[in-house]
């Protein structure tokens, strides 16, 4: 069932979606897994918020639910094997469970998806706002003779549409008062990318560049203020190009200072931004302000210059050292990483190396390594030179091993320092679980409540986190969700 979006269909599917916001749906149980980026996991929260509404309990896990829904990623084939291989899963536990697949990989290749066993509807990112219009009476095996009404055939289990006929981000209220994340909920202000680099199907799947109106991020903001959250990280799929197709144009930076004006969060944190988009003026603002987190994440995906063009990215090595040396300057106990890619269609051993050499060069803190995927439908995946799996995985290692002794220098470097830092859900009897201003793990000795700032003296590096005790911490007086 293929849904498109002509004014009458719309009319229609508003009809549609009015009549099942009116069915009551007590006692329902569901479970929701997400695969992938902070943008999908917005999705997924904002997903969660609609089912609450409509009357739909959380079960504890996927045994336990009704319906299952799989928030997926595609953006290589391991993510889509983890999604398959999670089907499997939960079909095998509990075959009696609706299984809903939805996100990512469901608009790329929902029949792919919509014939697995134990799949019971396919829902495209084209239609994930309208996902909890479709739980109630798929439980109830209804069907959805309904969307009959705009030509679909009532027998089938796919729902997806055109994602390139959107030209607006459609974003439902992100939760009140109730969160199922305890202290950093992800806010999604942009979905969509204009960029075409040559291994990416994002694109094709999240559709073109959309922003939320500035008054409407101002809303959501306050109602996570108003919900007890002290910390809110801003996401996107191509976070930095907010507000450049609003009326009138607008821009990143002056979203930020919008909110630190108008609004009374403590603390934001800034998801991926293209180096481009790293402009001197969102720099100093960062820098300058005490409430956003000392923490750039700026995609870099290679080295070498010849790969980069091959890639179609918009910058050169060259730009991309004068961001983030930039950066350095403006705050030097920042978190500062990027995305790596190795493996890429005619990467020699010689363009490795200069990816090697420009990230051991930089004062990177950490590194998502990602080993290439051919992706169907992209122009790498024509490209010649493919190389061998086994060298791409080697190459991947070193990156690892690099990046490794780096972070740990990094973090050795505030021994004997206070940091900043929020308090998280986990504690396990003699540490509690803190991340700090600047993205790095901390344990601190003893038990804490959640969702508090807290001064902390770093007394050592244990593994991968920080060992520190409580200074001193600001409180606060947390909803019953951070009890």
């Amino acid at each position: 069932m293929v849904l498109t979006s002509s004014p009458i269909e719309r009319a229609s599917r508003a009809r549609i979606s009015a009549q099942y916001n009116s069915f009551v749906a007590p006692y329902l149980t569901y479970h929701l897994e997400n695969f992938g980026c902070r943008a999908t996991q917005a999705d997924g929260a904002t997903i969660e918020r609609q089912l609450l509404d409509r009357g739909l309990q959380r079960a504890g896990n996927a045994g336990d639910a009704e319906v299952v829904i799989l928030n997926t990623c595609t953006v290589t084939s391991s993510a889509d094997q983890d999604a398959r291989a999670a089907i499997r899963r939960i079909h095998r536990e509990n075959p009696q469970a609706k299984i809903l697949v939805t996100g990512c990989y469901a608009q790329r290749a929902p029949q792919e998806l919509s014939v697995l066993p134990g799949v019971s509807l396919v829902v495209g990112n084209s239609h994930k706002h309208e996902l909890a219009n479709y739980v109630s009476p798929l439980i109830h095996d209804t069907g959805f003779v309904p969307l009959a009404e705009i030509g679909s055939s009532a027998a089938s289990n796919v729902i997806v549409g055109d994602i390139f006929a959107h030209t607006e981000l459609r974003a439902a209220p992100v939760f009140e008062s109730g969160s199922f994340e305890k202290t950093r909920p992800n806010l999604k202000v942009q979905d969509g990318c204009n960029n075409r680099c040559s291994f990416c199907i994002i694109p094709y799947v999240r559709g073109q560049s959309r922003s939320l109106k500035l008054e409407q991020v101002l809303r959501e903001v306050d109602a996570l203020v108003a919900g007890g959250y002290r910390e809110i990280v801003l996401s996107g799929i191509n976070l930095g190009r907010w507000g450049r197709e609003l009326t009138p144009r607008t821009n990143f930076a002056a979203m930020l200072r919008t909110i630190l004006d108008q609004t009374a969060i403590e603390k934001i944190r800034i998801s991926s931004v293209e180096p481009m988009d790293w402009t001197n003026e969102v720099i100093d603002l960062v820098a300058s302000s005490p409430r956003i987190c000392k923490h750039a994440h700026v995609p870099l995906q290679s080295g070498s210059d010849k790969i980069l063009h091959k890639m179609h990215r918009k910058y050169r090595p060259w730009h991309y050292a004068d961001r983030i040396e930039r950066i350095r300057r403006a705050m030097p106990d920042a978190a500062i990483g990027a995305d790596v890619m190795v493996g890429f269609p005619g990467e020699t051993d010689d363009d490795f190396e200069q990816t090697r050499a420009f990230i051991e060069r930089l004062p990177f803190t950490y590194l998502h390594v990602f080993t290439y995927s051919s992706r169907p439908g992209t122009p790498s995946a024509e490209m010649p030179d493919q190389v061998l799996v086994q060298i791409a995985r080697e190459r991947n290692r070193v990156l690892r091993e690099l990046i490794a002794g780096k972070k740990r220098e990094f973090m050795q470097s505030f021994i004997g320092r206070e940091v900043e830092a929020i308090t998280l859900t986990h504690c396990d009897g003699e540490f509690t679980e803190a991340l700090t201003d600047n993205y790095l793990k901390l344990k601190i000795r003893g038990r804490h409540i959640s969702n508090q700032w807290i001064q902390s003296s770093i007394g050592a590096v244990e593994s991968d986190a920080m060992v520190g005790s409580l200074a001193t911490q600001r409180l606060a007086v947390p909803p019953a969700v951070f009890a």
